[in-house]
């Protein structure tokens, strides 16, 4: 491993690896940690990757230890990554509410002081986080992104604006039209400003009319999530596949919320969904 990681915690798992790690971030200024699975070595072959997005209030280690993905993800042969939701650290700027500053990122490059400073999540997931691990693991270029709520939001951004980077995206609850809903039009104000022409480029039901590259998608939605009305509104986000063509599956699942036990009761789907699309 290059000097540039440092080995926080390793634990053995299904034959493979749980590993968290921490790292000097030059994109936002700031020490941060990533968690990654390795699943058990099958052959010389460099083995696909799926990253997971968090959400609001959560860390590297929320779905690391409670989705129960590694079992599924050491069957499959899959490389789960789960980078944290925002900067860190005591010069780090915060806020009282649990939807903005530390553990609210919203995975954007922030223009407006004090968060200009070190909220650029974007490009932290999108460029150098990526560039690390790539050095720093053997791994395939074939890869497929998910999250859940915030960090959903954050999967579909990264699939829409970077074309074909990933082979396939999926989402639990995720924040599909944050230019329209209070969590997205209080972080957008905070970090972006007041000019609303500069939140479309993270809106997810605004990109899918502009992008060109068409990426199959999977969003699990239960309907007794508390957030479903006034946050969520996958249905919006379907209404655009249909009109722009884009293969998107939406469910909707009685009786689930908007906790890790729901993730955990789909997230194997996920992982076969993604690993179709990766393992071909």
């Amino acid at each position: 491993m290059a000097s540039t990681l440092e080995l926080l915690e390793e634990h053995r798992m299904f034959g493979g690896w749980q590993q968290r790690w921490r790292h000097a971030s030059s994109v936002l200024n700031c020490p941060m940690t990533f968690s990654i699975f390795l699943p058990p070595p099958r052959d010389d072959t460099p083995p696909p990757v799926v990253w997971f997005f968090a959400g609001l209030t959560c860390t590297d280690e929320n779905f690391t230890t409670k989705a129960g993905a590694q079992r599924v993800a050491a069957e499959l042969g899959l490389v789960l990554i789960m980078p944290d939701t925002s900067p860190r650290g005591d010069d780090v700027a915060n806020d009282s509410g649990y939807d903005l500053g530390q553990g609210a990122g919203f995975y954007l490059n922030a223009t407006q002081q004090p968060w200009a400073a070190h909220y650029r999540m974007f490009d932290y997931v999108s460029h150098e986080l990526p560039a690390l691990v790539a050095a720093n693991f053997k791994l395939s270029e074939r890869q497929s992104v998910m999250g859940h709520s915030m960090g959903g939001h954050g999967a579909l951004l990264l699939a829409l604006r970077l074309g074909g980077r990933f082979s396939s995206a999926s989402a639990f609850a995720p924040i599909v039209n944050p230019t329209e809903v209070p969590w997205g039009q209080k972080a957008f104000s905070a970090y972006l400003g007041d000019d609303r022409a500069s939140w479309r480029e993270y809106d997810s039901c605004l990109l899918m009319r502009e992008v060109e590259h068409r990426l199959p998608i999977l969003i699990d939605q239960g309907d007794s999530d508390q957030f479903l009305a006034d946050q969520l509104h996958p249905e919006r986000l379907e209404a655009v596949a249909r009109e722009q063509g884009f293969p998107l599956e939406l469910r909707i699942q009685p009786g689930y919320d908007h906790s890790y036990f729901f993730i955990a009761s789909f997230v194997e789907d996920h992982l076969h969904f993604h690993a179709k699309h990766l393992l071909v």
